[in-house]
């Protein structure tokens, strides 16, 4: 039987995890104390979610130690010339990669009502103006594709992003046309693409 300080320790670290998620570790710690307690369906996706994202940042770090260290004071040309190796290093390990890889179907049923209820209500009005003043860009990226150098992103609204699990510094979200990108800010690489995600927004009045 397992000890109280061992189960103690487990959900120490759940705890952890779900304070990076940023989507109730308390709930699920509480539902995990009882025996015969099960966990959330919707929790479990998205500590999943978490796990995958986590696995994609060990690799980013493991690929970025092999290379040079990058000084703070590197000119521009290095810091540009570091995040294309570190690019290329990525591709080269993921090549196999393929699309839905960590925005699985499970996650991406769990997101879509929270992204959808910040385009609705009283978060419709300054959701679209957000999408709208960002300049909204027609492309659609790939995995493992680099985003262009001069193409504006869209913002993510505030109260979207809010509520989105939260990630590791490594990766960003970000919108292009109507598709959630995971993005890799240092190597500038498309990590992942929930496409669709973003509802049509409506055009200003």
């Amino acid at each position: 039987m397992q000890s109280e300080d061992a189960k103690g320790l487990a959900l120490n670290e759940l705890s952890k995890i779900f304070l990076i998620l940023g989507c109730g570790a308390s709930l699920l710690v509480s539902q995990l104390s009882g025996s015969d307690s099960k966990v959330n369906p919707e929790s479990r996706v998205l500590l999943d979610f978490s796990k995958r994202v986590q696995s994609y940042v060990m690799l980013h770090k493991q690929l970025e130690s092999s290379l040079p260290p990058l000084k703070q004071t590197a000119e521009p040309a290095k810091i540009v010339e570091h995040q294309q190796l570190l690019a290329s290093k990525i591709r080269s390990a993921r090549i196999n990669a393929v699309e839905g890889e960590i925005f699985t179907p499970d996650v991406r049923k769990v997101l879509s009502p929270i992204i959808r209820q910040h385009f609705r209500g009283p978060y419709a009005a300054p959701s679209h103006s957000t999408i709208r003043e960002g300049n909204p860009v027609k492309m659609r990226l790939q995995i493992n594709e680099v985003y262009p150098d001069g193409v504006p992103w869209t913002t993510v609204p505030p109260s979207l992003l809010q509520n989105l699990p939260r990630l590791p510094k490594e990766v960003e979200y970000r919108i292009v046309d109507r598709d959630l990108i995971l993005w890799d800010d240092k190597a500038n690489v498309v990590v992942d693409v929930f496409r669709q995600a973003i509802p049509a927004v409506s055009p200003s009045k």
